[in-house]
């Protein structure tokens, strides 16, 4: 029934990951702004806290007020870096996700303490909680959610190979069950270096090359190969001729910005959706360097220029294209980090902050719940770690339910959404 309603969608949707590699902390991207609880924050960094008078520029004013558990208000800043999202957040573009993760049930501190409900597999490591927050499985998993999204969706594309892009490299969160990520770089897709120009210098040595690794083949292993071969060859000519066809986007997006570089290459395939048939995409981008075990002070604020950068540049890029409604972006990374600092920097956490942005976003305000500064406080689990409020599987099944997952099929992709109650499962911020 998904791949029905697809295949009759008139309109376009695209869905964007940008995934934080190494567990961005939290507290230095959403910082804590009201007079008392920023020097609560402030005492438990003190070698590389935003200093108040310093967030000033970038003080959030939300639509609603962020509340805790106990009903007591918070106020928050981006990180001096940030400073692009203002603008964003400002005109209800940019919404702010507090302290979410990977959970499989709803946790309270006492069933932590006492392990009596089922916890995410292996927390703090970062290449598992990098799996469980992409796939719901530790490492070793073969699909992810945003890959099983493409499976529902490519009946409906002309071109089902455009369904789950890759920018970044590979990524189980781009793995569908019958879905493949397609991968291309920054500049496109990556030709086979022996059929890009004549080889040896001759177009009868590329046509035979060409026919050797693309014709059926009786042996198994051989025609699967010649079988991959053959898809990368068809998509890198219709990507490379439906891209050329397009025009050069005019929004400027940040020089030496890898992450920048990223994002331009899915605004123009998304410029090129149309004439390649295409209906739903999910894409993959990412940023590395979030393991601020130290020097946070110098180096977390060059993550966030680049961050804030690119994701504005991004939006931007949409609204030329006129798509700014039907593509949302949001953030993610391994797991936040400790409150507490150790010495220049902070350790493996757990919940974290996060952002999701676009026309279809109902922003200018917070989705969950405010953590309480403390370390060991009734919101974390010790050094300021936070335990997340709301898990990872709320937070995609929303995004997928914008995208045209039925209820019933978000059941089936995230597993551990079905232990939320129907109420819950969605967080209304798109």
């Amino acid at each position: 029934m998904a791949e029905a309603s697809a295949a009759n969608a008139t309109d376009y949707k695209a869905l964007v990951c940008i995934f934080l590699y190494g567990g961005n902390d939290y507290a230095n991207t959403v910082v804590p702004y009201d007079s008392g609880n920023h020097a609560l924050y402030a005492n438990f960094r003190p070698a590389f806290a935003h200093s108040r008078d310093n967030l000033a520029a970038t003080a959030l004013l939300p639509s609603v007020t962020p509340l805790d558990a106990g009903g007591f208000a918070h106020q928050y800043a981006l990180a001096p870096n940030l400073a692009p999202l203002l603008p964003l957040f400002n005109t209800g573009k940019l919404g702010v996700m507090l302290n979410v993760g990977t959970l499989v049930q709803p946790t309270t501190k006492l069933q932590y303490t006492n392990k009596s409900v089922k916890l995410p597999p292996k927390l703090f490591s970062h290449n598992d909680q990098q799996s469980v927050w992409q796939s719901s499985s530790p490492e070793g998993a073969t699909s992810g959610w945003g890959g099983r999204m493409g499976d529902l969706f490519q009946a409906g594309n002309a071109n089902a190979t455009f369904s789950c892009v890759n920018v970044s490299g590979n990524a189980v969160f781009m793995s569908g069950r019958t879905a493949v990520q397609y991968q291309v770089s920054s500049s496109g897709s990556v030709p086979l270096a022996g059929l890009k120009s004549p080889l040896f210098g001759s177009a009868a040595c590329t046509a035979v090359l060409r026919k050797l690794i693309s014709e059926p083949r009786s042996h198994l292993f051989e025609n699967e190969y010649n079988r991959v071969s053959k898809r990368s060859i068809d998509a890198n000519e219709v990507l490379t001729s439906a891209l050329a066809a397009r025009p050069a986007l005019a929004t400027v997006f940040p020089a030496g910005n890898s992450l920048g570089d990223q994002l331009k290459m899915v605004a123009r395939m998304i410029s090129a959706g149309p004439a390649l048939g295409l209906k739903r995409q999910v894409f993959f981008v990412s940023l590395g360097g979030f393991d601020n075990h130290d020097a946070m002070l110098t180096d977390h604020p060059v993550l966030m220029t680049r961050l804030g950068a690119a994701m504005s540049a991004f939006y931007a890029a949409t609204v030329e294209l006129g798509v700014s409604d039907a593509v949302t972006a949001f953030t993610a990374s391994d797991f936040g980090r400790t409150l507490s600092g150790n010495a220049n920097g902070s350790d493996h956490g757990w919940g974290s902050m996060h952002f999701v942005m676009g026309g279809a976003v109902n922003g200018g305000r917070f989705y969950g719940t405010a953590p309480i500064v403390a370390n060991g406080g009734p919101d974390d689990v010790g050094q300021g770690r936070l335990l997340p409020s709301t898990s990872v599987d709320q937070f995609a099944a929303t995004m997928g339910g914008w995208l045209g997952v039925s209820d019933t099929d978000l059941l089936a992709l995230l597993p551990n959404l079905a232990n939320y109650n129907a109420s819950a499962r969605k967080l209304g911020f798109v």
